[in-house]
């Protein structure tokens, strides 16, 4: 785990710290990091007001899913290798191809898919797993959320992003070879697989789960003709001012608590005046 990285207010300035670096460099980089820093806010939010339903657990498994983007930036920036699913994602930030969402969704793609099984898992192993199942489809509700508030950010800095679904006649998501629900349950599908394990076996199901979540870092970049074809078309009216584009990433509004929380409760069939 990252050093110095203990709660919630730490990852949030562990976050503002790689932000600022990615605006001095003009570093790509920084599209997820500005995303990810709302979802941390929110989160923080939440553990503040008793939104979910351990604060304590919901802040080490915040903790130790952050941890996992911010050590593998760090190694990353230090000439290290992190996981070949965030070195993907690190490496077409170097790449002026992508389009912007193509840059979140394969950086959502290391952090869900890979990351967040592993931090469930941590958070919660053994018999304690199930307990954590509401709390963990309520941070990825906020994540899906956020997400569709940065769609008008997207569609400024890149004015043809609409093409998307014209290309494919599908949701820009399944374009890319990503889709967001898909990779949430995957990531608990992960969580199940690592928690009745003792830590030290888990490198083997974790190099594993690595390989095929770079295969899909690599469809999201690279979709195929004619697919590619059309993003490229799109990439030519997109906004070259990284500076510009991280500002306004980092600027997006996150959703009211209160939307999380339908949203979690609709997908469960439950009604809100049950809640605990």
């Amino acid at each position: 785990m990252t050093t110095g990285i203990a709660t919630v207010p730490d990852v949030l300035r562990a976050l503002d710290a790689a932000i600022e670096e990615a605006l001095e460099r003009g570093d790509r980089i920084g599209y997820f990091a500005a995303m990810y820093r709302q979802v941390t806010a929110r989160v923080w939010e939440g553990i503040e007001t008793g939104f979910f339903d351990d604060a304590e657990r919901m802040a080490r498994l915040d903790v130790t899913f952050a941890s996992r983007y911010l050590d593998a930036l760090g190694q990353y920036r230090g000439g290290h290798r992190p996981t070949w699913s965030w070195e993907l994602a690190f490496q077409a930030a170097r790449d002026i191809r992508p389009l912007i969402v193509q840059h979140l969704l394969v950086g959502m793609n290391a952090h869900i898919n890979l990351d967040l099984g592993i931090a469930a898992a941590a958070t919660a192993p053994g018999d304690a797993l199930p307990g954590l199942r509401r709390d963990f489809d309520r941070i990825n509700e906020v994540l899906g959320l956020l997400v569709g508030r940065f769609e008008a950010i997207v569609g400024d800095a890149s004015p043809w992003i609409g093409l998307l679904e014209r290309i494919g006649g599908r949701h820009d998501e399944e374009i890319v070879h990503f889709s967001i629900e898909m990779a949430r349950t995957a990531a608990w599908r992960f969580a199940v697989e690592l928690a009745p394990l003792a830590q030290h076996d888990w490198a083997g199901p974790i190099a594993s789960r690595d390989a095929q979540v770079a295969r899909i870092g690599r469809g999201v970049l690279h979709p195929g003709l004619p697919l590619e074809l059309g993003l490229a078309v799109i990439r030519s009216r997109e906004s070259n001012d990284v500076r510009r584009v991280i500002r306004q990433l980092a600027g997006a509004p996150a959703p009211p608590l209160e939307q999380v929380e339908r949203r979690v409760r609709m997908a469960r069939h439950q009604p809100l005046h049950d809640r605990p």
